[in-house]
């Protein structure tokens, strides 16, 4: 079996039209369990959670046009998980709790987008690390990992080590293991999966998420997996599962999770 439990449809419309290329291109790739899960910054409900300059221009979305557009899904016999992505933002626990728990979501995945006032995936940001320390960036990355995985308010963490995103990567290796071995045992003492994301592949570290590395300290301690593709267009649903499998089954893992209604169940790792 496989899943695809990481799209977005930001660029395109909430309607059954667009919704249905992504769900068709999943079904055309044999993807079994398939889900959106869009920012959710886009929505004017969590205005309380993550506010800044480069968000809250892109706040434009209610969550009840989401929800009735996976309700409508549903009632035309479409087969589609109704998920959000959080940006996991610290000291903001009980306004995500809430959020997370006024909708019926199948499951929710938590990322980490930022640190501090620093969006690391931005291209707007990117001058950003030139001028900043990489070390200190890396560790409160990883710091903002752990208490994701602590607040255990997350099915998923998306693209783990989204923080290299850009090339900029430690060379002290010991560092950067010690950052792996302290958020994968904070993961491990959770209820959150790991998704094995192909987006890296069409990033400019064009690689993985997560490092083969840090995915096998992730089996290693017996956290369960999902595949995502971060796709934001249809056609890269499904995109380069190939390699994510390989990756997979190279480190060690057989099975993954899927997810309905916030329940879970390990299923088979297919091709």
């Amino acid at each position: 079996m496989l899943t695809d439990y990481h799209n977005h449809l930001e660029k395109g419309t909430l309607t059954i039209d667009y919704l249905k290329q992504f769900t068709d291109e999943a079904a055309k790739k044999k993807i079994e369990h398939f889900g959106i899960s869009e920012h959710a910054y886009h929505f004017y409900q969590t205005k309380d959670i993550l506010s800044n300059p480069w968000v809250d221009e892109r706040r434009y979305y209610d969550m009840d046009d989401y929800v009735q557009l996976f309700h409508n899904a549903w009632n035309d016999g479409i087969d589609v998980k109704m998920s959000i992505e959080m940006d996991y933002t610290p000291n903001k626990h009980k306004e995500m709790e809430a959020f997370i728990q006024s909708y019926d979501f199948d499951y929710v995945i938590g990322s980490i987008h930022w640190v501090g006032n620093f969006g690391i995936d931005l291209a707007e940001y990117r001058k950003e690390w030139d001028r900043r320390d990489l070390y200190d960036t890396y560790r409160k990355y990883y710091d903002q990992v752990v208490t994701l995985a602590q607040s255990n308010l997350f099915d998923i963490v998306g693209h783990l080590d989204l923080v290299k995103i850009f090339k900029y990567v430690p060379t002290d290796e010991e560092f950067l293991l010690e950052q792996y071995d302290r958020a994968t045992s904070a993961l491990a003492n959770s209820k959150t999966c790991v998704e094995i994301s192909t987006a890296g592949l069409r990033k400019p570290v064009g690689e993985l998420y997560p490092d083969p590395r840090l995915l096998t300290m992730c089996f290693d301690k017996k956290i369960p997996i999902v595949l995502s593709s971060d796709a934001h267009v249809p056609e890269d649903v499904g995109r380069d599962f190939d390699r994510a499998i390989k990756l997979a089954r190279d480190v060690g893992y057989k099975t993954l999770t899927t997810f309905q209604k916030g329940q879970r169940k390990e299923v088979t790792l297919g091709d």
